[in-house]
């Protein structure tokens, strides 16, 4: 495509990055909903996922399927304005496990701090691991990768730095666990924080250049 042809409207990958970008903004407003409406659960020691068990819990179960849809949404903005390298195209495919596990855990609610333990616990618990490592793993990979695309190319260090940065609550959680004295739930949600921040700038520098093409993706997802 020329840059006569993109400039006459957003170009398909823009598209869908502005999508991307308004599924991360409309996660984290959920997320503070859900904080608001169940201040018994702690943001330092109980898991985000206990807030997909009791009242409200629809609201968790969306936000799981919400976060594997705007990650499947930022991937089909990669794959439509590059040709992955090797390394990006694993990047990809861990990113998809990441979004595609982040969706299967509204089917399998954990068991909260305190609770015994069942086969959906357990089945959340593996998901959520893999989940996880997938996440780490290919947004290291695709941020090493990005400068051979002209819109990450400015944002490259940033990427890499926030995927990088992404290791230590994850190692720091995996030291801690779950635990009603461990501040395990802080560290998974500083995870979740680094690992939604580089997709939403990956994101907007996808829909830099054309802003009509992120209110489009705004306004389609809310």
């Amino acid at each position: 495509m020329s840059r006569e042809e993109v400039d006459r409207g957003p170009h398909p990958a823009r598209r869908w990055a502005g999508l991307a970008a308004a599924g991360v903004v409309t996660y984290v407003l959920v997320d503070v909903a859900l904080a608001l409406l169940r201040p018994g659960v702690s943001l330092v020691h109980n898991p985000e996922s206990d807030y997909g068990v009791g009242p409200f819990s629809w609201l968790m179960d969306l936000n799981f399927l919400l976060r594997g849809t705007l990650t499947a949404c930022l991937l089909v903005a990669i794959v439509r304005c590059w040709r992955p390298s090797s390394t990006a195209r694993l990047g990809v495919v861990l990113l998809a496990v990441w979004a595609a596990f982040s969706a299967l855990l509204a089917a399998f609610p954990d068991d909260p701090l305190g609770t015994p333990a069942t086969v959906s616990g357990a089945i959340h618990l593996l998901l959520a691991l893999v989940a996880f490592l997938g996440a780490l793993v290919g947004t290291i990979l695709l941020s090493l990768a990005a400068g051979r695309v002209p819109a990450l190319q400015r944002v490259r260090g940033g990427l890499l730095a926030l995927a990088v940065l992404a290791a230590v609550p994850f190692l720091a959680l995996l030291r801690a666990g779950f635990r009603a004295d461990s501040p395990g739930g802080l560290y998974e949600r500083l995870f979740l924080a680094l690992e939604l921040a580089w997709i939403l700038v990956a994101a907007l520098s996808l829909v830099r250049e054309h802003g009509p093409a992120l209110a489009e993706g705004v306004s389609s997802a809310l």
